[in-house]
């Protein structure tokens, strides 16, 4: 009997020699026959039924092992995307994993704004610069950690460390071959409508890393203008660098500020990249998560007046001082009703009008009718009137 054949084809050999061995024996065990068969195809069903359930909820691997199919919360539960934790803040699973490659930053609104107005100063500064038709815009303002940063800048290219002086700390501009090439073609009199020549291979010459030192300078001087109304940032080149691990102004994992600038000069053009690392923009933290409306970068025109005239109209109170002078504590202390205690002041002498610990101008005693007057003979310093409306 070959070993080749199926189940079927030996059930039904086996039938058919029940059969002639009852046809042999005239028909006594046909009953027995008909019972063995039927056990036996009723036998084949079960194997059939049973592999069909194991395929469903079962998945073998290389038929050797066996695993179970994780049902949908087992699943949930190991990328860590529950419903029940929706809004929870701690994650877990994949899902943490994942988020560990990510940067969490908060919503910078003034950013926006300050970024939005170095787009407008740049696209006029950079056409005084090229002589020509220039288009700047802003393609994102995204976060990113530092190092993966560095890993992702396509070389060749020029990287800018500049210095916040204000901020003391450093920042990146990154600018890329195709806009290295097309300002040179520009500013060295290029034709338009012809693709700026990219030689492969060679490092960036003297005239070029010369040329767009003079761009990153610009773009700089604009940056310090659109910091301006916020705070007096001075933005000043400190190297210039084409190799991306010599740039390393901030730890690999430190999250970072990435601002995409695309160039645009008719038919030519390429992108330029500002890098601030967090803590650079940590002093002024406060000031760019405050809300703006318009251009007016959180100034209101209007409560401003109204906060003038209500300076004006406040009521302070003003000490006349004729004379100090220091004693020991024991003498202090030992003063009793009746006692006297004299001053190193004479009628005509001046004495000091404060308001406050702050010091005013200075006076005379005087009377006029019943009162005692003093007569100012010297104006308000402007020290002293920012003075006091700083304490008020």
């Amino acid at each position: 009997m070959s070993d080749d054949k199926t189940d079927e084809e030996l059930a039904a050999e086996w039938a058919a020699e029940l059969e002639a061995d009852d046809a042999a024996n005239g028909g006594g065990d046909d009953d027995m026959g008909d019972d063995f068969a039927a056990e036996w195809e009723a036998s084949l069903a079960n194997e059939e039924e049973e592999a069909k359930t194991n395929l469903a909820t079962a998945v073998i691997g290389n038929g050797q092992t066996t695993e179970r199919i994780l049902n949908q919360d087992e699943i949930d539960s190991l990328l860590g995307f529950s419903l029940d934790d929706e809004d929870a803040d701690d994650t877990s699973g994949i899902r943490a994993i994942i988020n560990s490659a990510m940067v969490s930053y908060e919503r910078l609104p003034m950013l926006e704004v300050v970024f939005d107005r170095l787009v407008r100063l740049l696209t006029t500064s950079l056409r005084n610069f090229t002589s020509d038709n220039v288009e700047v815009s802003l393609d994102a303002i995204t976060s990113i950690r530092f190092g993966d940063y560095l890993n992702s800048i396509p070389l060749p290219a020029i990287l800018s460390v500049f210095r916040a002086k204000q901020l003391d700390n450093f920042g990146l501009l990154t600018v890329d071959s195709n806009l290295i090439y097309s300002i040179v073609d520009v500013l060295l009199g290029g034709r338009r409508g012809t693709v700026a020549m990219r030689i492969e291979g060679r490092p960036y010459t003297t005239i070029e890393r010369s040329l767009v030192t003079r761009l990153v300078e610009v773009i700089l001087q604009d940056a310090k203008q659109a910091f301006a109304p916020l705070t007096e940032v001075d933005f000043e080149l400190d190297r210039i660098e084409t190799n991306p691990r010599f740039a390393a102004i901030a730890r690999p994992a430190n999250a970072a500020i990435l601002v995409k600038l695309r160039i645009d000069m008719e038919d030519r053009g390429g992108r330029a990249e500002l890098l601030m690392p967090y803590a650079t923009l940590e002093p002024i933290r406060k000031m760019l998560l405050q809300n703006f409306m318009g251009e007016k970068f959180g100034r209101d025109n209007i409560w401003e007046s109204h906060l003038a005239s209500e300076l004006w109209a406040a009521k302070i109170e003003v000490q006349t001082v004729l004379d100090e002078m220091q004693v020991p504590l024991k003498k202090m202390l030992d003063l009793e009703v009746g006692d006297t205690i004299f001053l190193n002041a004479a009628p005509d002498s001046k004495v000091q009008l404060k308001c406050g610990d702050i010091r005013l101008t200075d006076g005379r005693v005087g009377r006029m009718g019943h009162k005692v007057a003093v007569r100012v003979e010297s104006p308000i310093s402007d020290r002293a009137k920012a003075s006091v409306l700083k304490e008020q």
